[in-house]
């Protein structure tokens, strides 16, 4: 049996909101500081393309909302919106229907890749077909990469872990808006619990044995 828990592991990679309402400074509704951002694109490019010549499957989950409507049926989200210091304050304004920030931010995304765009809570298989996709494509492990370390991240390894997926968090391809307090104590709570945490290089070599 592999360190990952599975005999024979089958991978997927899981890209949680690589887009410009995160990471572009230009457009980005909640942004990332510049050198967050700038940092986690140039990882994740590294890391999606040494995936992909592995052959394992990216598939790239977009916060999408019809309108503002959709996103204040969160009650606390509401409050996020209320409070001029909270770095969530745009929420309600976030990712809406023909905004720029929906875009992938350029490189990260190649023609074979699957994307889940339905994505409307930090849990990403919350009403979308992400968890129909893997299951098509034969994944049992995940390799979670994106934004933010402390809610979609850690939502969404969450929940592949009650779904017995096996679940690997890909460290130097994961951040957050919220600061570095945050990123190390959502690592923390993941690596206790719910999910290897390790390296992309790491991941993809024990993969690979």
């Amino acid at each position: 049996m592999s360190g990952f828990g599975v005999d024979m592991p089958l991978a997927a990679v899981v890209a949680i909101d690589l887009h410009r309402g995160h990471l572009d400074p230009a457009v980005a509704t909640m942004p990332a500081a510049p050198e967050v951002a700038a940092r986690l694109v140039a990882a994740n490019l590294r890391f999606l393309d040494a995936a992909r010549a592995a052959g394992i499957p990216v598939i790239h989950c977009v916060t999408r909302y019809r309108d503002a409507d959709e996103i204040a049926l969160n009650p606390f989200w509401r409050t996020r919106a209320e409070d001029p210091q909270a770095t969530r304050k745009n929420v309600l304004r976030h990712n809406l229907e023909g905004m720029p920030g929906l875009e992938i931010m350029p490189g990260l995304r190649h023609a074979d890749d699957s994307v889940v765009d339905t994505k409307k809570r930090y849990d990403c298989f919350v009403a979308t077909d992400l968890d129909l996709r893997l299951r098509a494509l034969g994944a049992n492990t995940l390799l979670i990469t994106g934004i933010n370390t402390n809610s979609c991240v850690l939502a969404t390894a969450c929940a592949a872990n009650v779904r017995d997926y096996a679940v690997v968090v890909v460290e130097d391809c994961v951040d957050t808006m919220d600061g570095p307090a945050h990123h190390d104590a959502a690592l923390m709570l993941l690596k206790t619990a719910f999910a290897h945490v390790m390296t992309g290089e790491e991941a993809l070599k024990r993969l690979a044995s």
